[in-house]
């Protein structure tokens, strides 16, 4: 695909971010901007009607509804490819992106070449992330390999059927939303639940709960993970064009 030819739809909640990157991405990326927009309700009917073939989305729009956004669009527009921008460096929050769909993320320090190179990146098929997170990532996906709890899991853990069914869901990065659709629960059912299923299994995120019903019998309290830094290579980052105009 041309970059000339790659359309993209830009979603942020600062207005000066928006036209910022808009112009950045005409100027020096040569993309075709099919779309502007701060976070709505309605968003995923205006992503769609953009027909862009990348979604930009800065940190607040991202992490809507628990990443909801995402998954939503990937299910919906399976073409599309998402970039989140402006992230923070969090291996919690960064999974939970992963999982939903995204396919670039970038830290609140990237530099302007590097978000063209990266929305650049992904519009050829490629997924682009920091390399201290993307250590997590290996690391994530080599705990969670088989995808199911282990047979122990409610005797070991003392987790009921119905968390049990739960616990894959959580896995596959679905929200509460999600997962009360699926079951034919209420959300709040849901949230009780997950709640229910931390407690019992005595950690603090849903990334945790995995690690933990995974390996039951390897189980010990998780201390929190190391937060890495993306390198900034001299050009202005993101946050610093928002500083300084």
């Amino acid at each position: 695909m041309s970059i000339n030819s790659v359309s993209v739809f830009l979603m942020a909640s600062n207005r000066l971010l928006r036209e910022t990157l808009a112009k950045l991405l005409v100027r020096r990326g040569g993309f075709k901007v099919s779309g502007v927009s701060p976070f709505v309700p309605d968003a995923f009917s205006l992503i769609g009607a953009s027909g862009a073939d990348v979604l930009i989305l800065d940190s607040v729009s991202a992490r809507s509804s628990e990443s909801a956004l995402i998954s939503q669009t990937n299910n919906h527009i399976p073409s599309i490819k998402v970039v989140l921008i402006d992230m923070e460096d969090d291996p919690a929050i960064f999974l939970d992106c992963v999982r939903a769909g995204a396919a670039g993320y970038l830290l609140k320090d990237a530099s302007a070449a590097e978000v063209i190179s990266g929305v650049c990146a992904v519009a050829q098929g490629q997924a682009i992330c920091p390399p201290l997170l993307c250590a997590h990532l290996f690391e994530a996906f080599s705990r969670q390999q088989g995808g199911v709890p282990s047979a122990r899991v409610k005797l070991d853990l003392g987790l009921t059927r119905r968390q049990q069914q739960i616990v894959p869901l959580i896995g596959q990065g679905l929200t509460n939303k999600e997962i009360a659709s699926v079951l034919n629960l209420s959300e709040q059912t849901v949230k009780n639940h997950v709640h229910g299923i931390m407690q019992c299994v005595g950690v603090k995120n849903r990334l945790e709960v995995m690690d933990a019903t995974l390996h039951p019998q390897d189980h010990q309290p998780t201390t929190s993970l190391l937060m890495g830094s993306q390198a900034n290579f001299g050009m202005p980052s993101v946050r610093h064009i928002l500083e300084t105009s």
